[in-house]
Formats: C-alpha cells, structure tokens, sequence
C-alpha cells in the first residue's frame, strides 16, 4: 500500500446539516480544497447507514481526503436514522432514503463550492442506493462507482436466491441491522439531544426480518429499489466493480448488458470488500486512481480514455488448491466486449436411469461465508466431503484448457417427491488426488421454477426439465483438467430446509452442463497501478476474541450438526477523539439430519461505544426457525446509557410459509 500526505489541492474538512424535504436534516462530513469557494470542485458522495463516525470512519479516512486532494469535495453522509443523522431507518432503501439521496445531491449541487456536478459512490449498502438514487435521474447525478451491489433486491441480495430462503443471511443480516439500527447519535455532535434521538429510534425498532419474510416471492416490496425493473432511468455514467469472492458479481454483467447509460465493469479476484484494500484474496489495484480517471471524465470532461476501456476487465483466475484463503489469486487481467457469446455445453452422463439426490440435511456445513471480507477462514474448504454427500457427475479429462467467463448454467432433468423442494449445483476442479475446489455454484427453490414472482408447487412422479444458473465466474481449467458438478437438495444454513425430508431424481442424459467462455484479448499487465490511499486514522485496535472464527460441532449421537461462527466485521478500536467503539458477535446455525424442522439460527451482539463519562450498551438476540407452516422469529434488544436501562424490546412473530 502506498500512503500520499502530499496532494495536487490542500484539504479541510467540514460538517455540515443537510436538510431533507421532510423536514430531517442529516448530518455530513465534507473533505474539500480550501480554495474550493474561489476554484469550485464536483461532488463526490458516499451514502450509508453504518455511521462515519466509528465503523466506517478509518475506510472513509483512506479515501475521501484522497478525493479532495484531486479536486473533489468527497461527502460523507448518514442516511437517517443513523450515526448522527435525524429520523429514522425503519428498513432498507426505503423511498424516506432514497428522496433523502436526491436531496442531498441537490443540496451538494447548489453549494457555492461546488460546480453543480455530483457523482456517487459506494460498496454494498452504498453501492445499493448509488444506483438506486441515480434511477430517480437528479439531473445533477451524473456519474456513479458502484462496488459490489446488486441490481435486484430479491434474487440477489441477503434475503432469497434462486427464489430459496437465504437462511445464513435472511437471519445473520437482520441480527446485525437490529443492533447496528439501535446504536446511539454521538452527543459530542448533536448535544444534549442524543438521549431523545436515541429513545425515538430504541421505541420504532423493529427486525427487519419480520419484513423480508412476509414477502418470499418477486413482489411489489423488492420492485422497489431494484434498478433492474427499467434500467433505462439511470442515465449517470456507471463503473460498476465486483469480485469473484463476492455474492453480487452478478451484477456487473447485467448492467453491462442492460444500461443505455454509459457503462464499464471490473471484475477481479477480491472479497466483499473495495479493491485497494489488502485483504485476501488478492492482488489489490489501484482503485482510486482508477475511480478518478471515472470522475474526470464525466465530472470534468476531461480526456482520460474510459471510453475507451473494454466494456469488463476480468480477473481470470487459474486453478488453485481449495483453501479457506489466498493472499493473492494467480491470474491474469482479460478485457472482453462480450460475456456469454461462446459458450460449450457438456452432458452430465450417459445413463438414461433416474439417479436418486437424497443429502443429508447438513449438506452446506462446508459452504465457507455467504459474504467473505477477507477474513482467514472464509472461503470454502476442500469440498470432498461435501461432493460425498451429494451425487457427482465427473467432466473430463478436458482436451484443452478452457477459461470460464461468465454465468454458467445446468439444466437439470429431475423429478421430486414432495411439492416443495430445492435444488442446489455445485461445480467444481478435481485434482489427481481428489481434492475438490469450488469453482461456483447455484440454488433452485423448484416451487419458483416458473418465475421468482409465483409460488407453483411440484407435482410428484411428473419429471420437468429445470435451469439452475450458477454465479459468475471468471476462473481457468487447465487441458487434462476435470469438473464436477455436484448435485443436492439440501444446502444448510445457506438455504434454509422445505418442512419434508425431500429426496430428488436427475436423469444424467437429459442434464448438461453449459460454459460460457472467455473470448477476449489480453490487456497489459499494468492496467491497474498500485493501490493507493491517504494516510490510515491512527485507531488503537483491541485484538479479536481468542476462539475460532468458524467451528463445526458434530453430536454423532444425536445427529446433530453445529456451525458457529465469529463474523469479525469492524471489531474494536479507540479514535484519536477519545471515542471508543467496542462489538462482538456470534453466529450459530444448527440442524439435524433427517429433520429440516430442527433448522435454527441464531445472531448475538454486543455493542459498546463511549467517551469519557458518557457510556452505551447495546445487546441483541435474534432466533429464527421454523414449523411446517410458520417461521418463527423471536429477537430482544436491551440498551443502557451508564447503568440505566434505556429500553427493552421483545418480539415474537409467527409468519407463513408460502413455498419456502
């Protein structure tokens, strides 16, 4: 990593109050040029829940001054409800955020040092509303870095896949929202008013589960805020970036093949996480430089050649061993103007007998992290035991070696036995001693067979021909080399388990395997410069708990499989302001086999943050599991100021099954 102190302007930063048309005003940190008043700069805006004044602050301190130093006034905002900012978050991308977003461009628009042009940028939550709030067309929004986002809040985010319950995130991520939603406004910026602020917020608390499961098929709810529905309202300029190691890869492609708008991706080897951080796997680029290349053309109109950048830069990764991590992904940068032209369809096997897919219920406990950060053990394992589960049908050896680039698909010929059931796909490597690497894979709720927007039961002993697509995927097979594509019914605690022990059969002559694959040309080793960043915030880090990040808990006797799991998201640090932030969390996912109703998971929080005398606490719990008809969903927050007990909130919801 290089650090730069020395930039082409000299920066301050300011705090600001930035009204809404309600009336909620939402508080702003502004990195800008000194002379910005006499030499006016574009905006750039960064716009998330997850408070600049701890969680985020040290990645925001890596880049936002970066951006004022080249000319920029790089915002950091809360949306409401958060941090310091007014109101309330009741769910996510709510139309409140969202109008907030476009007030908030048009408040930055009509600064005396601004130029009156605004791009957004964001990873995950705001890479969301990036492209959210440029759906709504301010005409001041002109250009947009999108990292790791999706286009689609129902197929592709933490509630559903592949219409299935997303059972590692759909109760994982509503854990973590109940305690990140309950965290107090910081008195040293809004004053005597925090204990008010933070009662509003402590009473209208509500798991946003409660809402994700009540709606499981595409409906009017996950419409909302999916730029997917009319991808032509967007009419910034988009650079939208993912990684292979990240769920909402996806999205890169279609916006690339959907937007009118002016558009590029890059797709490279990383985590959930922005490019120029050095974490596993890499190799890390120089992001920022790339970005600004982004914000002088559109933001500037100055000539710095994106149009000129082959519509996706990929990471092709070669094969590797399975491992948890990778410090760095062997490969090469490819740019292509075309994904999924030149494809090669591989039939699964000869035999025209039913094959009979009946995995154990803990099939999944080797899936490694629905969302990986870069932490050690995030990847999948070596996925032998998993293929041993599950029925495997062996490609290869291949005459020649061959670079997937794109969206695989399997088209499965099968029948199942009960009207409600899933379908899951692995595709993997095999080494010559068995080793099995997970190359990609996909989910197939069959009751949303026909469209993720209606729930259609499976009529048993009628065979249909099914398509599971699988994850993009950018990743080399060597000549000799063997895939194998693994098939099961049961992926746990990824997708949550249908009531019934279900058992599926696969005829291998009717199924096959379709590769779409790399046809581009090589770009130069140097695409990308070094990563690059302003000097880090000078935090005192507390070291992580001593216990195992993942650990798999088997009672053979009872047949029970256990996985618990240490997210270690932010962790615990002091600021250079005195404030101390202190979190620490768990996961548990349990189920026994021959029971999908035993099916629980579990999310525990405790959140810590002070200075001085002023101390909060903050502690969460929330349970999910399921009868044959209800999810059952019960969640408490207890919150202290000092010793005071501030608030107590309980919940208990029962809520329908509908095809899950």
């Amino acid at each position: 990593m290089r650090y730069r102190d020395a930039f082409p302007r000299r920066t301050e930063t300011v705090d600001a109050w930035i009204p809404t048309r309600d009336g909620t005003r939402l508080h702003a940190r502004i990195q800008l040029p000194i002379d910005a008043l006499a030499d006016p700069v574009p905006a750039l805006l960064e716009y998330l829940p997850y408070r600049k004044d701890d969680w985020t602050a040290p990645r925001d301190a890596a880049r936002h001054p970066w951006y004022a130093g080249h000319g920029y006034a790089s915002v950091r905002v809360d949306v409401r409800g958060t941090g310091d900012s007014e109101g309330l978050l009741l769910d996510e991308y709510t139309p409140a955020e969202l109008t907030d977003g476009v007030d908030v461009v048009e408040w930055l628009a009509a600064q005396p040092w601004c130029t009156g042009r605004v791009g957004m940028f964001g990873i995950s939550w705001g890479g969301f509303n990036a492209l959210q709030v440029a759906a709504l067309a301010p005409d001041a929004l002109q250009a947009v870095v999108t990292v790791c986002s999706t286009d689609d809040r129902y197929d592709n985010d933490v509630h559903y896949t592949g219409g299935a319950v997303l059972g590692i995130d759909m109760a994982g991520w509503s854990g973590t929202m109940l305690a990140f939603t309950a965290r107090p406004p910081d008195p040293a910026v809004v004053g005597e008013r925090w204990l008010p602020m933070w009662r509003e917020r402590l009473e209208a608390a509500e798991p946003f589960l409660h809402h994700w499961l009540a709606h499981p098929e595409r409906d009017d709810y996950w419409r909302h805020g999916s730029v997917c529905e009319d991808p032509s309202a967007i009419r910034a300029a988009v650079l939208a970036v993912g990684g292979w190691n990240d769920p909402y890869r996806d999205t890169v492609l279609r916006l690339l093949s959907t937007l009118d708008a002016p558009v590029k991706g890059i797709v490279g080897p990383w985590a959930h996480r922005y490019p120029d951080i050095e974490l596993p796997p890499g190799p890390a680029i120089g992001f920022l430089q790339e970005t600004l290349r982004w914000w002088d053309r559109w933001l500037k109109d100055e000539p710095t050649g994106v149009e000129d950048d082959p519509p996706l830069r990929a990471w092709i990764q070669e094969p590797v061993r399975p491992a948890t991590t990778y410090p760095e992904r062997p490969g090469r940068w490819v740019g292509t103007a075309a994904v999924g032209e030149t494809t090669r369809e591989l039939v699964l096997g000869s035999g025209t007998e039913p094959v009979v897919v009946a995995a154990p219920d803990h099939t999944g406990i080797d899936a490694g992290r629905y969302f990986p950060f870069g932490n050690p053990t995030d990847l999948p394992p070596d996925q032998r035991a998993e293929d041993g589960r599950s029925v495997c049908f062996v490609l290869g050896p291949l005459p020649g070696r061959i670079e997937i680039l794109g969206r695989p698909v399997v088209r499965l010929r099968l029948d199942a036995d009960r009207p409600a059931a899933a379908v899951v796909v692995r595709l993997c490597t095999v080494d010559d001693d068995g080793a099995s690497t997970l190359v990609t894979r996909g989910v197939l709720n069959l009751t949303r067979r026909h469209g993720r927007d209606r729930t259609v039961p499976w009529t048993p002993g009628v065979p249909e021909t099914v398509e599971v697509p699988l994850m993009a995927t950018g990743s080399a097979v060597p000549a000799g080399g063997r895939l194998r594509v693994a098939v099961s019914q049961a992926y746990w605690p990824w997708v949550w388990p249908h009531p019934d022990p279900v058992r599926l059969t696969v005829v291998p002559a009717q199924s096959s395997l379709t590769l779409p694959l790399n046809s581009g040309t090589d770009l130069p080793a140097t695409t990308f410069g070094p990563p690059e960043q302003a000097p880090p915030l000078p935090v005192t880090t507390t070291p992580p708990p001593d216990r195992p990040e993942r650990e798999v808990l088997h009672d053979v006797g009872a047949g029970t499989w256990e996985l618990r799991v240490d997210p270690r998201y932010g962790g615990s640090r002091t600021f250079p302001d005195g404030l101390s932030y202190a979190e620490d969390t768990r996961e548990t996912y349990r189920i026994t086999d021959g029971d999908p109703l035993s099916a629980r998971a579990e999310s525990a929080w405790t959140i810590a943050i002070g200075r001085g005398d002023w101390r909060t606490d903050i502690e969460t719990r929330s349970v999910l599991t399921a009868t044959a008809t209800d999810f059952v969903a019960e969640s408490s927050l207890v919150a202290r100021s000092g010793d005071e007990v501030v608030a107590e909130r309980h919940w208990h919801r029962r809520i329908p099954r509908r095809g899950a």
